[in-house]
């Protein structure tokens, strides 16, 4: 029972930053699209808060991935830890 519960718990690590990149280009889009209307302009204020949770939320996965294949020893040579000859 408790490998599933720390399951859940990894998924949804992954699922919060995923969903906060999603809204945060959403916003970017609807900032974007919103300077066609006249009466709107362009809303800076919300282009700049969806550029930050879509970096965020794609820095996150990005992060996390690099991360797991670096530990199973999937990335290239460059990016392989330095180990210790001796």
């Amino acid at each position: 029972m408790m490998a599933v519960i720390s399951r859940f718990i990894a998924m949804l690590l992954l699922v919060v930053p995923g969903l906060m990149a999603t809204y945060g280009f959403l916003a970017m889009k609807d900032a974007w699209f919103a300077q066609f209307d006249p009466a709107l302009g362009f809303l800076w204020w919300k282009f700049a808060l969806g550029l930050l949770l879509f970096a965020a939320g794609v820095a996150f996965i990005g992060g996390w991935i690099f991360f797991r294949d670096r530990k199973r020893n999937y990335v290239a040579p460059r990016f392989r830890k330095k180990r210790k000859k001796g």
